[in-house]
């Protein structure tokens, strides 16, 4: 079904509205079916965003400014986010003994387990919302978003 259809348009929309709207509702479809996924562990997309950066710190503490420019939906109340990490033990934040200004983030084992159960539900959803097309037709959509952001210098 062509975006027209799904929105109801009665006219034709030029090429680049409806490249644009098709990108912002097929978002929009991505982001409801991923929180079905989260929502059985009360997590949300972007407390898992965070999760998934702090274990790509390897062990490393993380500060705030590092999760903020690291997050997929920059406006995320990153402190918020973490202090409900924190509650839920998925998280721990610190001091920095060296320097009393710096605050330290880690994610905990609490943490880690749950990335661990999750990680093959993410990849399922993944590969059920890409059901449907080649290898082939999914690099080509990588390509053309990572042109676009590219272009537009995001």
């Amino acid at each position: 079904m062509n975006i027209e259809s799904i929105i109801q348009n009665s006219k034709p929309l030029s090429p680049c509205a409806r490249a644009v709207i098709n990108v912002m509702y097929t978002s929009r479809h991505i982001e409801e079916l991923s929180a079905n996924t989260f929502k059985a562990f009360d997590l949300t997309a972007q407390q898992f965003n965070v999760l998934r950066i702090l274990r790509g710190q390897k062990g490393v503490p993380a500060q705030l400014g590092t999760i903020q420019q690291r997050m997929i939906d920059k406006n995320s109340n990153t402190s918020r986010l973490i202090d409900k990490l924190i509650s839920k033990n998925w998280v721990t934040r610190q001091t920095c003994h060296q320097n009393r200004r710096k605050i330290e983030i880690f994610i905990t084992g609490q943490g880690l387990a749950l990335l661990e159960q999750l990680d093959p539900l993410v990849e399922q959803t993944n590969t059920q919302l890409l059901q449907g097309l080649t290898l082939k037709e999914i690099e080509q959509i990588n390509q053309l978003l990572d042109k676009l952001r590219t272009k537009n210098n995001v």
